[in-house]
Order: structure tokens, then C-alpha cells, then sequence
């Protein structure tokens, strides 16, 4: 069983930052990948970015390449999501999921919602214009 807690949400006014923080209750090196991912009012879940813990390659949404940066800290057990840049179109909740099943994700399939079997309960980002 994996516990994962996210932290580090909250309202900013479009062009600033905020650090997401996903922490595992499991070491982060036995997860095959992390990820985090995005709901907004009245839209599907979206993928936003995604790590693959052993190699640590990453793939992002188009929405956020080049704000965004999703990195992991294994002495720590903690995934990270810094945001950059921020856009008002980026106001969602925001949740860190875990894959524990054998086989590596790699490019797009990293951002696959249901490759991930272990989720946190989120963490609201509010972006004002």
C-alpha cells in the first residue's frame, strides 16, 4: 500500500510560482513512476507531467513545457512539481500519482492516467489573472 500527500497548493496571480510536493509513503525508488496530474471544474483528469523513478526521464503536456519541472528527491521520498509562469488556465486541482506494476512507462505514457494504481488527494492551485 502506497500513501501519497500533496502540499504546497495554493492562489497566485498569473506569472508566479508555486512548488507542489508529493511525499511517499513507500521509498520513491521502488515506485516505477511517479506522476502529476490535473482536474479542473467540469474537465477529464489531464496529465501534466511524469518521472520514471529508476532512469528519471520525464515527458510534460504541451500546456506546460518549458514553465513546468517534475523531479524527485529519493532521500526524501518525495516527488516535486515546480510551476513556473503560472496561467489562469492552469487553475485546477492537482494530484501526484503512483505506479507500482511492473513495467516502465516512457514518453506520452507517462502522462496514461490509468498506468498509475496508487493516488493522493490533491491539492487546489487557484490562478488569478
Amino acid at each position: 500500500q502506497v500513501q501519497l500527500v500533496e502540499s504546497g497548493g495554493g492562489s497566485v496571480q498569473a506569472g508566479g510560482s508555486l512548488r507542489l510536493s508529493c511525499a511517499a509513503s513507500v521509498y520513491t525508488y521502488s515506485t516505477n513512476c511517479m506522476g502529476w496530474f490535473r482536474q479542473a471544474p467540469g474537465k477529464e483528469r489531464e496529465g501534466v507531467a511524469g518521472i520514471y523513478s529508476a532512469g528519471g526521464s520525464t515527458y510534460y503536456a504541451d500546456s506546460v513545457k518549458g514553465r513546468f519541472t517534475i523531479s524527485q528527491d529519493n532521500a526524501k521520498n518525495t516527488v516535486y512539481l515546480q510551476m513556473n509562469s503560472l496561467k489562469p488556465e492552469d487553475t485546477a486541482m492537482y494530484y501526484c500519482a503512483a505506479r507500482t506494476r511492473n513495467g516502465p512507462l516512457m514518453g506520452w505514457a507517462l502522462l496514461n492516467q490509468y498506468a498509475y494504481n496508487y493516488w493522493g488527494q490533491g491539492t487546489q492551485v487557484t490562478v488569478s489573472s
